[in-house]
């Protein structure tokens, strides 16, 4: 069984700066590492949409995902930190993150399957 996660992070409001973070994540640009490590973390599928410069990351998951886990794979690991770093430099958190947190998890209110 797998879940769906939603997560939020904003961009730095500036168009140049905006078309090199989405040039950066075209098709086969993203670095061979930085995917194996998101694709060994359990992540089943990943999709970034982007409205302004407000991005929602749509994560779907299998039972073996571990935030936590993740979180300190990815510090270990030199070229998802070198990522990151690269990364930084365009992302900016949402007004509702806590501190030194990212990508902010989404709370979902609605479900059509519910109603």
């Amino acid at each position: 069984m797998s879940e769906r996660r939603i997560l939020l992070l904003d961009l730095v409001d500036d168009a140049e700066l905006i078309a090199e973070y989405e040039a950066w994540h075209a098709a086969r640009a993203v670095p061979p590492a930085v995917v194996r490590s998101i694709r060994g973390a359990h992540i089943l599928g990943m999709e970034i949409y982007r409205a302004g410069d407000r991005l929602v990351m749509v994560m779907e998951t299998d039972v073996g995902f571990d935030a936590a886990a993740k979180a300190a794979a990815d510090a270990a690991d030199p070229d998802v930190q070198a990522w990151e770093a690269l990364m930084s430099r365009f992302q900016r958190p949402i007004p509702a993150a806590t501190p030194g947190e990212k990508w902010t998890p989404a709370r979902r209110i609605f479900s059509l399957d519910e109603q």
